[in-house]
């Protein structure tokens, strides 16, 4: 809608935002348009899941899925039926590592002091990170009034990575979860994190129709701890392209300008 996609950059990203950074020297390695404010989907849940781990919260305390925990905004389905309990743990597990929806929202919802104290919380972590394109109205992502820069995200992701518990739960390939007489499995949304050619600390992936396809992610490219931010991707597996195109090009720049260092250390004759 902001006509973003016309932007065009050397990569030929699908994404019409990106922000690759140095974690270490905060040195900008590649940018599009990383100031633009948009829709951010569930990398909401970054926020979620900082804010709760800071509270230090028993993670084994149990929850149970209501009513109000139910997608009214999007309709969007869930395996979690009310009346679920799980720990708040797993909670955090299947919305860092699944994007689940009704997980993200008991999180909230049981936060000591309620959903709009969470909120409230979330948008104060914002200001105090200097995130200050950000604003968030709900925990989940599903509403279009979540809302931050490429910039902002680079600085939550830097920030939430310093959380053991969030690389951890971010990361996991998988998890089986008890739901009374069954097992569910949830899987990582984000299909890099099986990749062998890849290391990634923390990612989290985002979707609706008004953000397009989204991630963010720590990962270690070509020696360098980077964080990469990916916005408004068109298609369904163009985000993690972008991500490829990113990382070869890094690796790339880096093998050639390791080849005349090599060269001017050779010994003479």
């Amino acid at each position: 809608m902001a006509g973003l996609h016309a932007t065009s950059d050397a990569l030929g990203l699908n994404s019409s935002v990106a922000l690759v950074v140095d974690q270490e020297t905060q040195e900008v390695l590649y940018s599009k348009n990383d100031h633009v404010v948009l829709p951010i989907a569930s990398l909401t849940k970054l926020m979620t899941g900082l804010v709760i781990a800071e509270a230090n919260l028993p993670m084994d305390e149990r929850i149970r899925i209501t009513q109000a925990d139910v997608d009214t905004e999007k309709g969007s389905s869930s395996r979690l039926a009310v009346g679920t309990e799980l720990s708040r743990g797993d909670l955090m597990h299947l919305s860092l590592m699944s994007s689940e929806n009704r997980a993200a929202h008991a999180l909230g919802r049981t936060f000591p002091g309620g959903m709009d104290l969470f909120i409230s919380r979330m948008n104060q972590r914002a200001r105090s990170l200097g995130m200050r394109d950000t604003r968030y109205v709900e925990p989940t992502g599903l509403s279009s009034q979540n809302q931050s820069s490429a910039n902002d995200l680079a600085v939550l992701a830097a920030k939430a990575y310093n959380e053991p518990m969030l690389r951890e739960l971010s990361t996991s390939q998988g998890r089986e979860v008890a739901v009374g007489s069954r097992t569910l499995q949830y899987n990582n949304t984000n299909g890099l994190i099986k990749n062998p050619q890849w290391d990634i600390g923390l990612q989290k992936t985002g979707y609706i129709s008004e953000a397009g396809r989204c991630l963010v992610m720590q990962a270690q490219v070509a020696g360098r701890k980077l964080i990469m931010v990916f916005l408004d991707s068109t298609g369904k597996f163009s985000r993690i392209g972008d991500a490829e195109r990113v990382r070869k090009w890094l690796e790339q720049k880096s093998s050639m300008n390791q080849r005349p260092l090599a060269s001017a250390v050779q010994m003479p004759g």
